[in-house]
């Protein structure tokens, strides 16, 4: 299993409207980098759902439901991709960009080294750690 963090703003899409559909496509992406990410996921794969902007914290779990395939949203047909998660489990306590700044071991995560990237890898370590830090398991 490999393990992701994608990043929306939460006025225009958040976990809690991702959990009220349960499953939901995962779309619109217009970054080659992030789109890759998007096709390296499998069915299984779990993600952080990141609020941006005006949060800056993790707000819940995602599974991957289904992999990569062509975007509806991709109007150009330029080959962008959606993958379609499932709703997991909010993250009531609050790990925000600040506490993951302060923890040295996250120092080379995506998320601090690539802040505009809005789908990137985390390693399984640093999983773990955003895991405990959020108090659910991993």
């Amino acid at each position: 299993m490999a393990y992701w963090l994608v990043k929306d703003e939460p006025d225009s899409w958040s976990y809690a409207m991702h959990a009220k559909e349960g499953t939901a496509s995962w779309d619109g992406v217009r970054n080659y980098q992030a789109a890759n990410n998007l096709r390296a996921m499998r069915k299984g794969d779990r993600a952080f759902f990141y609020h941006s902007v005006t949060e800056k914290r993790l707000a819940g779990v995602l599974e991957v439901a289904r992999e990569a395939y062509p975007d509806p949203t991709d109007k150009d047909k330029k080959n962008w991709v959606a993958v379609d998660f499932r709703a997991v489990m909010p993250i009531d306590t609050p790990v925000t960009l600040e506490d993951i700044k302060k923890e040295p071991r996250l120092k080379d995560l995506a998320l601090v080294r690539h802040s505009r990237l809005s789908v990137m890898p985390v390693k399984p370590e640093e999983w773990k750690l955003l895991c405990k830090m959020a108090g659910i398991a991993a």
